[in-house]
């Protein structure tokens, strides 16, 4: 039996049942068998009886289980879908099960920070490249699995999950990975592009998150769409200038996960980042959206990484700082969009 014909006759595993690993889960399902991991054994107990997760419908094929070494054991494939915060924990707890056969392709739109033992993110003020991992280098330093990769693109989980057209990139220095997560996603309704620069398209999806929740802060204040046009656009330069900073290539920003995801979280309330900066240009406290939102807004955690970055280098990256300043130093939006539009920007285009 051929190695690929081996991945076949398995089934597909997700690692997590937030509403993107749900409306993943569901996309699996619609031509394989798909085995689903949740820590809590209530929500499998939901999964199994009902065919939900937290409420949000699963197809009623899918299987649940709160077991790592099962999940690892009979899903060659797995897709983590874990917010990056706990992801470094999961990838842990997973690592015992996990053999450099596996494929793992996971979907999170964030950062994790690498800090000294018992340091912590208040105690430092800058941070290099090195102490910044991306989720596909955290799956590598982490577990055996050598064979990694990405999905990134306008994938609202909601529109997803309502069958309405979409696409993503599947992003891996590893063709192998790119086809079976091609083979395994593409449909009539979600068309999957391959991409070999996986740095590039994972910052591609990462720092969007920044320029999102600044486009919500737009739409909360009642600017036109003359202003919404400015900041993406010169947002997307500064995503390009800090993405090479940081590894990427310009390709994969200027492609559907970079600058599609960018329009799409930019001009959507059903994007958690946009959400955020429309309550806070609304009056709302950090403190208090993050504790009302049911799911993480990635692009809080991007702003307070890139800024520390910022401060290693001389790239200066004006619509990040002056977001940090929104988020963390009570600074108004107000006031940070003037700054804005003073920032003495003489060139509109030069990476190209």
């Amino acid at each position: 039996m051929s190695s690929k014909s081996f991945l076949r006759d398995k089934p597909v595993g997700v690692i997590g049942v937030g509403s993107f690993g749900v409306a993943i889960a569901n996309l699996l399902a619609e031509k394989n068998r798909v085995l689903v991991y949740a820590r809590d054994p209530e929500v499998v107990a939901e999964i199994n009886a009902t065919h939900t997760a937290r409420g949000r419908a699963l197809d009623p094929s899918v299987v649940g289980t709160n077991d790592p070494e099962l999940i690892c054991d009979r899903c060659d494939i797995l897709f983590p879908m874990i917010p990056s915060g706990g992801f470094r924990e999961v990838m842990r707890v997973f690592a015992p099960f996990l053999h450099p056969y596996h494929f793992l392709i996971h979907g999170t739109k964030g950062l994790s920070l690498n800090l000294p033992e018992g340091q912590t993110i208040e105690e430092v003020t800058r941070i290099g490249r090195e102490n910044i991992s991306t989720m596909s280098e955290l799956i590598l330093d982490e577990t055996v699995v050598v064979r990694v990769g990405c999905l990134a693109g306008p994938n609202l989980a909601k529109e997803l999950m309502l069958g309405q057209p979409a696409a993503t990139v599947v992003a891996s220095r590893y063709k192998e990975v790119i086809l079976e997560g091609q083979r395994l996603l593409r449909s009539d309704n979600f068309q999957v592009y391959g991409n070999s620069d996986i740095i590039g398209v994972e910052l591609s999806g990462v720092l969007k998150n920044t320029i999102a929740i600044a486009a919500g802060a737009l739409s909360g204040l009642g600017l036109g769409e003359n202003a919404k046009g400015l900041l993406v656009s010169r947002g997307m330069v500064e995503l390009i200038y800090l993405g090479h900073a940081l590894g990427g290539s310009t390709q994969s920003f200027i492609g559907l996960a970079g600058i599609g995801d960018l329009v799409t979280t930019c001009n959507s309330t059903l994007s958690r980042n946009f959400t955020v900066g429309y309550r806070l240009a609304k009056g709302e406290q950090l403190t208090d959206i993050v504790a009302d939102m049911e799911e993480v807004a990635e692009g809080i955690n991007t702003v307070r990484l890139i800024k520390l970055f910022l401060e290693s280098t001389d790239l200066r990256a004006p619509i990040t700082e002056n977001l940090y300043k929104v988020l963390f130093e009570s600074f108004k939006v107000e006031t940070a969009l003037q700054y804005l539009m003073k920032y003495p920007f003489n060139v509109d285009i030069d990476f190209l």
